[in-house]
Parts: C-alpha cells; sequence; structure tokens
C-alpha cells in the first residue's frame, strides 16, 4: 500500500519518514528489497520493461509522481527507461560506489527509496538515462489520449 491509496492525505512536498518495521508491514519482500535495500530486479523481467501504456510512473513506496510515459524509452538495457523525471524535485541523487564502480543512485524525493540510476547515455533532449526498476514503480494510467 502507497500513501497514494492510503486513508492519510499527504501533501506533494511532505516528506515521508517511517523506520523499517513501518516500511516491512506496507511493502512485500520483493519490493521492499529493491526499495529499502537498493536490490535490483533481473533485467528484462520487470513488469513495465517493455510498457507502452500511458500514465504517471510513481514511487510503489509513496506514491510521488516520479516520470511521465512521454519521457519512457526502450534503451534495450533490460529496465524501464526514461530521459527525465516529472519534476526537478522527484527524485534525488546519491553518489553510488557499490559493486567497484561509480554511478548516480536515484531515489524518491519525498520518501527517500531506491529508483535505479541515472546514466550519461540517454536520448536528446537530456542525454539522461533513468534506469529504473519495475518493482520500484507503479503506474497511473492514463484514460485518453496520452500523459
Amino acid at each position: 500500500m502507497t500513501d497514494s491509496q492510503s486513508s492519510t492525505p499527504r501533501a506533494a512536498d511532505e516528506k515521508v519518514v517511517r523506520d523499517d518495521t513501518e516500511w516491512r508491514a506496507l511493502l512485500d519482500p520483493a519490493r521492499y528489497a529493491i526499495l529499502r535495500q537498493a536490490a535490483t530486479e533481473r533485467p528484462f523481467t520487470g513488469a513495465y520493461t517493455y510498457s507502452k501504456e500511458t500514465g504517471t510512473y510513481q514511487c510503489g513506496g509513496c506514491g510521488n509522481p516520479l516520470f511521465t510515459s512521454k519521457t519512457k524509452y526502450d534503451s534495450g538495457c533490460g529496465w524501464p527507461s526514461f530521459y527525465q523525471p516529472i519534476t526537478d524535485g522527484a527524485v534525488e541523487y546519491i553518489e553510488d560506489r557499490t559493486h567497484g564502480m561509480v554511478r548516480t543512485e536515484v531515489r524518491c524525493g519525498r520518501c527517500g527509496s531506491h529508483l535505479g540510476h541515472v546514466f550519461d547515455d540517454g536520448p536528446a533532449p537530456t542525454g539522461q538515462r533513468y534506469c529504473m526498476n519495475s518493482l520500484a514503480l507503479d503506474l497511473n494510467p492514463t484514460t485518453g489520449s496520452g500523459s
């Protein structure tokens, strides 16, 4: 369950702070591993990897709007890819030096959940590839013609 589904409304910019026990109770084990422990789903296995559905991709932990289907593209990397977040403050960036690499981790700007990584090999207009885990996202589909 996300805050967007709970009975407690939150302002879009209000930070979500929960302790580990609360996160474990709210998230299934696979989603918890990705969002709270920075795990990664296997490539080409995520629900949104090939999705062409229109809508807004939200944080699977708190419902924060993160990306729109208009910025989603097939990068061939095995994970859903976007070339920019929905707003500047939707995500935050953390230097990640794990696995013998230096990368930029992308976290939800509202609850701090791990989403994936961003790389400088994406398409115009930004040149960015936001490589996200499907389990870190929930798609809020658009009815009608596009999002």
